[in-house]
């Protein structure tokens, strides 16, 4: 949300920017707030069909007013902080993910001047960046769900390594640090849990012992990922926005470190090192 209330008032020039998310029963909480002279609005709910914010959720697309106090096409319920802060010219953007209103977004103005397509067009921008963050949210919660499912069935593993490879390359992609960081220690107990760490089979290569386990940069691991599930050095390289020869340079190099000469060796000896599930 701070992101994109930075984005807003960079991209638009209007000073005050503000927002929320569902908090339900057809309410939206201001939690965020950028610009503003007051704390009035923090806190505040939003309510389905009310205000410039309300209505902007109930018509599911962007609405503005050029004198909030006069204004004889919204409801007037937050006149009064509206009037603390000082606003006159407001304007607000609905947060739509997978067609549902998750959060609205607002900017405003402290004179009355009618907002023109060019803030407007920075503001739906703010919000298509915030609704691809929780977009991105709500896969990882997906994710960290599935990797939290017991897996006793040994069938059920490849679904666990694919939903692990979709989560790390998806934690990469998260702005918010703590939620990278549940996804990563997510994908950390996945790994440490993977049956191939119990039971060698014939065609495995040679493991380092407990203590010469290897250390891979987190790149090689990436990498590895991406092996592991199936993608070739130009498939990898576009999902994780390197070169092709960088994609193969970092393979070779996990490969040396865990003492394999394959691809497929390199991610089973990850795997029993505990870096793979």
């Amino acid at each position: 949300m701070g992101a994109a209330l930075a984005r807003l008032r960079r991209g638009s020039g209007l000073p005050v920017a503000f927002g929320g998310l569902h908090g339900g029963n057809g309410r939206y909480r201001l939690s965020s707030l950028a610009g503003t002279a007051t704390a009035a609005l923090r806190g505040l709910d939003i309510h389905h069909g009310n205000g410039v914010g309300g209505k902007a959720v109930a018509l599911r697309r962007p609405f503005t007013v050029t004198d909030y106090h006069s204004s004889v096409v919204i409801s007037h319920e937050y006149d009064a902080v509206v009037a603390t802060e000082g606003l006159r010219s407001v304007m607000a953007v609905p947060v739509v993910v997978r067609r549902r209103v998750r959060g609205v977004l607002y900017g405003a103005l402290r004179t009355p001047v009618r907002l023109g397509d060019a803030p407007l067009s920075a503001a739906m921008d703010a919000a298509r960046e915030l609704e691809e963050a929780l977009l991105l949210q709500d896969e990882a919660a997906r994710l960290l769900a599935a990797a939290r499912r017991p897996a006793a069935d040994p069938a059920r593993w490849e679904e666990v390594r694919e939903a692990h490879g979709e989560l790390w390359t998806l934690a990469h992609r998260i702005a918010d640090p703590l939620l990278r960081q549940e996804m990563l220690t997510a994908c950390g107990r996945l790994a440490a849990a993977s049956p191939d760490r119990a039971a060698p089979s014939g065609e495995a290569p040679a493991l380092p012992g407990p203590r010469e386990t290897p250390t891979l940069a987190p790149r090689e691991v990436d990498v590895l990922v991406c092996v592991a599930a199936g993608a070739a050095n130009a498939e990898a390289a576009e999902r994780l926005g390197l070169r092709p020869e960088t994609v193969k340079s970092y393979l070779r190099s996990a490969m040396r470190k865990l003492g394999t000469h394959s691809r497929m060796q390199a991610v089973i000896a990850a795997r029993r090192a505990g870096l793979l599930p």
